[in-house]
């Protein structure tokens, strides 16, 4: 990974599309720590310490500590998330949405849907947002003031929108994905809380939720073992992630004029994690739906609708069962609509190709969506142990390590857009026959 960044600092137009990156998380991150009128930070921070561990912890770390701090950005890039997800989803269910996906003219059309879905979402959740606030007593004029309210929710619009414009730009003139990136930049930025807390264990000054003190010995275990957990969590993520399944492949001999084309034996690559990340950001998206409707509403002390709210809390192992559910399903609806094996099997015909033992056509199609559907189950298990596994450690440690709940997607993200982004950068220095890193 160094040597490749290494290698492509040399070249100029990469070092730019480096720089530009860089640049962009930067703007980024000076919008996270402005501050938005009429909101009271301080308290703000309180509340949430309270909620440690809870699913707005997660929307926390999505927004790189913003929600937290209700700065300009305390949206984050969750609705761009959100409304790329709805999109994707409208495209499989609506038929002229489909032919829409298939053209450039079209995609066009469907990314400016996006941006209107995106604004529309970013407002919807800042009205949410300003009602936490007011219903926790977080506004400095106590919500009366309707020029306030219009403020707050004005500024969290405004920054949902401008995160989603800071990801395009790194899209069009950047390296890597740009909502992966900014999830990069938010995840990392939790780096010192972590550590903060894992030196609390080391110096015996962590307590429990009831607030009892955590023994120096038992601190220090914790401690270790999360320290190896992690290790262990990013070389199992990296050998799934590499790992594929290879479909051996025969092309026959073709005779052009005097000379003889094809006749090799290839192989037709079907990555172990075919869906990277998405399906836990689906996963968790959908799980947060419950927190972030009771942001408008709620609901009495003690009441019904709390307790259901608290039944998606990350605290229960309710939370823990439903993102492994979500993860295997939405794996498998990902896998749906981004890989067509007939389309493949059409192009291997095309191609003169076809799989040893296996009809082209109909039974070769049939063919790659079973071994794909077994290699999805199986990227879909790993994704979902990787992202419990934090949370069942944690329902059984009584809430000790709650910045460590959500650790397991955190690492996927970042290992994931790693990995990524270094392939990108390999992927364009190979373009520009640029040799530095093979040699």
């Amino acid at each position: 990974m160094f040597k490749t960044l290494s290698n492509a600092w040399k070249i100029a137009d990469l070092r730019e599309k480096l720089l530009f990156t860089a640049f962009i998380v930067l703007l980024y991150r000076i919008g996270v720590a402005i501050p938005v009128p009429f909101v009271d930070a301080n308290i703000l921070s309180t509340y949430m310490s309270s909620t440690s561990g809870s699913i707005l912890q997660y929307l926390n770390i999505l927004s790189g500590n913003a929600f937290a701090t209700a700065t300009l950005f305390a949206l984050g890039i969750s609705p761009y998330i959100t409304s790329s997800i709805v999109m994707q989803l409208l495209a499989v269910a609506i038929p002229a949405l489909e032919r829409l996906s298939k053209d450039e003219e079209g995609k066009k059309k469907i990314n400016q849907i996006t941006r209107f879905v995106t604004v529309g979402l970013g407002l919807m959740t800042s009205i949410g947002y300003y009602f936490m606030l007011k219903n926790n007593n977080i506004i400095t004029d106590n919500g009366k003031s309707f020029f306030g309210a219009v403020i707050i929710i004005s500024c969290y619009c405004a920054g949902s929108a401008l995160v989603m414009w800071l990801a395009e730009k790194i899209n069009d003139k950047g390296i890597g994905n740009g909502i992966s990136m900014i999830l990069f930049a938010n995840i990392v930025s939790r780096g010192p809380a972590i550590v903060g807390q894992l030196w609390n264990f080391v110096t015996g000054k962590a307590v429990t939720a009831e607030g009892e003190a955590v023994s120096l010995a038992v601190g220090i275990i914790i401690a270790i073992a999360s320290v190896l957990i992690g290790l262990g969590m990013v070389m199992f993520i990296v050998f799934m992630t590499d790992s594929e399944r290879r479909i051996p492949v025969q092309y026959a001999k073709k005779v052009v004029g005097r000379k003889i084309y094809g006749g090799q034996n290839s192989n037709l690559p079907i990555k172990l994690n075919m869906t990277g990340v998405m399906p836990i950001i689906f996963a968790n998206s959908i799980i947060s739906i419950p927190a972030t409707i009771a942001m408008f509403a709620p609901g009495k002390e003690g009441g019904a609708w709390q307790k259901f709210v608290g039944l998606f809390n990350s605290t229960s192992w309710l939370y823990a069962v439903l993102t492994l559910v979500f993860i295997i399903a939405f794996a498998y609806f990902y896998v749906a609509i981004s890989f067509n094996p007939v389309e493949v099997a059409n192009n291997l015909q095309k191609n003169g190709g076809s799989v040893p033992g296996i009809r082209p056509g109909r039974p070769t199609a049939e063919y790659i969506r079973k071994i794909t559907n077994r290699i999805t189950l199986i990227g879909a298990i790993f994704l979902g142990v990787i992202a419990v596994l934090p949370l069942v450690i944690n329902l059984c440690t009584g809430n000790l390590m709650s910045e460590l709940a959500f650790g397991g997607s955190s690492i996927i993200i970042v290992v994931g857009v790693v990995l990524e982004t270094a392939r990108e950068i390999e992927g364009q220095m190979t373009m520009r026959h640029y040799k530095g890193f093979l040699e």
